[in-house]
């Protein structure tokens, strides 16, 4: 079986790709265990669990110099925008120079790779306010994180047209689905709300603070939609030297997503409106268009999401 490396491999989406890609490829993955799970990996013989990180050099080459990778996914990353602006040094070694690194190291030892895609963010468009986020809309990144993400992106992109490395990049808008860490730094607002939905269930006391009106909206794209972007990116030849928004083109308010999740549950949260913070970004949506040119189509809208994430979430 050929072999898929991925960075990251323990964390949301790199464990949700590992146990998609498991039952075709031998899987190797790298994961310093700061923010993963092991336990989100599947049971099975075709995964090989390195832990370390992506800034270690010597770990690094041996694992790209030993294996024939046919696909890279890159998706180790300080994915906190807060943790960015903190420490923005640590951050800039996780967020742009392993992937330097890993761009060198493939150009000196994959000659077979078939295809090198680096996770990239809509964070790269800051506060600018066309809507909807074109790949070729302006760019303003805001903070460290969104800018090592545009940095790192355009490396990536410039190894392909300057030596010939076949890479692609993908820019998530908002992921959500099953092993989200709702307790982390890094996790998104849908596994905070989902969270709060159990606890009252739990019988305990929750409740979730909005920071507005309410009517802020985001893309959330659902996890499986998510990894057949990756797939689709990964294997199209259209896709090389070009990155992608990764979204469903439709918008959702937090008002909007809290009912749904309270209409689903039959439980109601409650909810605390406070002042909206200064630096917020009111709406975000992608066009996807470029995306559905090499076969994207989402499946899932807001509602089929969290009915499939919130079946897996409280059974």
């Amino acid at each position: 079986m050929k072999k898929v490396l991925i960075t990251g491999g323990v964390g949301f989406v790199g464990s949700s790709l590992a146990n998609r890609l498991l039952q075709n490829y031998i899987v190797y993955i790298i994961d310093d265990l700061s923010m993963g799970n092991v336990n989100n990996l599947n049971k099975s013989k075709n995964i090989y669990f390195v832990q370390g990180s992506v800034t270690d050099k010597n770990l690094m080459t041996k694992l790209i110099k030993e294996n024939n990778f046919e696909y890279i996914f890159h998706l180790a990353a300080i994915a906190s925008v807060a943790d960015s602006v903190e420490r923005p040094l640590d951050t800039h070694k996780v967020n742009f120079d392993s992937v330097l690194m890993l761009l060198e190291l493939c150009r000196e030892y994959q000659k077979n790779l078939k295809r090198l895609v680096f996770s990239s963010s809509a964070a790269v468009y800051g506060d600018e306010e066309t809507l909807p986020k074109k790949e070729e809309s302006v760019i303003r990144p805001l903070t460290p994180y969104a800018i090592d993400k545009f940095s790192a992106e355009q490396y990536v992109l410039d190894y392909y047209s300057l030596y010939g490395i076949p890479t692609s990049a993908v820019r998530f808008f908002n992921v959500y689905g099953p092993n989200q860490n709702s307790s982390s730094p890094y996790s998104g607002v849908i596994s905070i709300i989902v969270d709060n939905f159990k606890k009252i269930k739990e019988g305990k006391i929750a409740h979730f603070t909005i920071y507005g009106d309410g009517e802020q909206s985001r893309d959330f794209v659902y996890i499986e939609d998510v990894l057949d972007a990756l797939i689709i990116v990964a294997t199209s030849d259209n896709s090389l030297g070009t990155q992608y928004n990764v979204g469903t083109g439709t918008g959702t308010t937090l008002n909007c997503l809290i009912d749904t999740v309270s209409s689903i549950l039959k439980i109601n949260l409650p909810i605390i409106y406070e002042e909206s913070r200064a630096g917020d970004i009111k709406e975000s949506l992608a066009d996807i268009t470029k995306l559905g040119k090499i076969g994207f189509n989402p499946k899932f809208d807001i509602v089929t999401g969290m009915n499939d994430y919130l079946k897996a979430k409280f059974q």
